[in-house]
């Protein structure tokens, strides 16, 4: 809804090349309702960019307009002069473009405004607007000595308006601003991707929202980054998406047993300090992302007998994991519980860590090589996965995270053999909550290892990232920071056994 009308001020001046002019509105009038805001709580406008961007905007945010200036869709050197102005007389900002099409749509959109006023900025918008100007549209190009009086508008200050950063939105976002609207400018079409608007949204969820362009996709989508960047929770490193522009370097292993990877050859404080040793090391070699140190702690680790349970897996408890996962948050340490099931299912032993994964650091990991059939034993035979079962398991913990408006969370899928998940391009990795990572394991020579690269990669299916595996003992030799980042596509987690 609208709120109270505020009272019209003097708008400053704007600089021109000869000279400065008044934007003065007229003090005797008050602010129309010539703002509309969206009927629905969350919206998007969708359409690409440039000039149908605009007119969308347009049409969401303004129901009529005393003036509307004019810029041209090329006319690149105009824009900022042009969006400016339309700020600050708080009127749409359209684009003139070559066509008879586009220059119908942008008749039809000044015929529903109704503006008595038209202000073009720069050559090709005067030129249009000296052909097509309507009956009773004034024409008053920004350079001249005088500017339209016009009354204020109401401003839509509960709305929000998510726009990209980029020039072919700069007409709709400078609409978005002339409504009164709180605009964030993003670099990506995303509000958790972006430390400044999760701080801007802090502790307040708008009550409505609009977000411009198809590049936001469904409203459904917006709403759920927003009530999640509104929490204000940060990952270990910043802001709530996890890829790219951030590498994962994690210690592996099972907390207590040296045997089981390089977590556990030391205890929990002297893990943290080597954590962030190994992670410094590819900081000195990789400048353009941010470099976070991380645990992957073997939660669920494989038996050569079934126990008591007979699902040949040792399960840990929540509360030998709890002072991990807890010196690991407190120290800016990202955490993977891995599972290694044996002959039980992923989303069973996923569930027993719930009271972990509810913390915003926490993802999962699932080891098909330690998935077993009913007959299989470990050691003897190397386990499989359906992709089906998998698809299960990231669907819970989605809706997990989704149900928290926790970040992203890591899914990682070990892989050295293609037949160790089935049906692999069936796997669903469209949930916007997660973060899929395929993580090749494979050890030996460099040869081996990028031959195990290369396989674990062929035919891969969409929206997964690529994670890397070293081996202390045995690699041959172990690769450096600088030849693990220089693989190709460079690995985004990179764990220590």
């Amino acid at each position: 809804m609208l709120l109270s009308r505020l009272s019209p001020v003097l708008l400053a001046c704007v600089l021109l090349t000869n000279g400065c002019t008044a934007l003065a509105l007229d003090s005797s009038t008050r602010p129309d309702a010539r703002t509309i805001m969206p009927g629905e709580p969350t919206t998007v406008v969708a359409a690409a960019v440039g000039a149908e961007l605009a007119l969308q905007t347009s049409r969401s945010l303004f129901r009529s307009a005393p003036a509307v200036v004019l810029v041209g869709e090329q006319d690149v050197a105009s824009m900022a002069e042009a969006s400016s102005a339309a700020v600050k007389l708080g009127v749409p900002v359209l684009l003139t473009a070559a066509g008879d099409g586009a220059s119908a749509a942008l008749r039809t959109e000044l015929d529903r405004l109704a503006p008595q006023t038209l202000v073009p900025v720069g050559e090709a918008a005067n030129s249009w607007a000296r052909e097509h100007a309507g009956k009773g549209e004034a024409v008053q190009p920004l350079n001249n000595a005088k500017l339209p009086k016009v009354p204020g508008a109401a401003k839509l200050d509960q709305l929000v308006v998510l726009t990209l950063n980029q020039a072919d939105a700069a007409a709709a976002t400078a609409t978005a601003k002339a409504s009164g609207a709180r605009v964030l400018e993003l670099k990506e079409a995303d509000p958790r991707a972006d430390d400044d608007a999760i701080k801007a949204l802090s502790g307040q969820v708008p009550t409505h929202v609009l977000a411009l362009g198809s590049a936001f996709g469904s409203a459904e989508r917006v709403r759920y980054q927003i009530e999640t960047a509104a929490t204000g929770t940060l990952l270990p490193g910043g802001r709530q998406v996890l890829f790219p522009h951030r590498r994962l370097v994690a210690l592996y292993g099972h907390p207590g047993d040296a045997g089981l990877g390089s977590l556990g050859e030391q205890g929990v404080d002297k893990a943290v300090e080597r954590a962030k040793k190994v992670a410094a090391s590819y900081r000195a070699v990789d400048s353009d992302d941010v470099v976070v140190p991380a645990f992957e702690i073997i939660a669920t680790v494989a038996s050569a007998d079934p126990g008591p349970d007979g699902d040949y897996s040792n399960e840990s408890t929540v509360d030998q994991l709890r002072p991990w996962v807890d010196a690991a948050r407190t120290a800016g340490i990202y955490v993977v519980l891995d599972l290694q099931p044996g002959r039980t299912d992923f989303l069973t032993q996923a569930k027993r860590y719930e009271e972990l994964l509810v913390q915003p650091h926490v993802g999962l990991a699932l080891d098909p090589e330690w998935r077993l059939s009913p007959h299989q034993i470990h050691m003897v035979q190397i386990g499989s996965v359906a992709a089906n079962e998998i698809n299960e398991t990231a669907a819970w913990l989605a809706d997990l995270t989704r149900a928290h408006h926790l970040p992203q969370k890591v899914l990682m899928l070990h892989q050295f053999l293609t037949e160790m998940i089935s049906s692999r391009a069936n796997l669903d990795t469209s949930r916007d909550e997660l973060s899929f990572v395929i993580h090749a394991d494979g050890f030996g020579t460099a040869g081996e290892k990028m031959a195990t690269w290369q396989r674990v990669r062929d035919e891969a299916p969409s929206r997964v990232w690529w994670g890397w595996k070293n081996f202390y003992d045995e690699d041959k030799p172990t690769f450096s920071p600088r030849q693990t980042v220089a693989v190709d596509p460079s690995p985004v987690f990179v764990s220590y056994q």
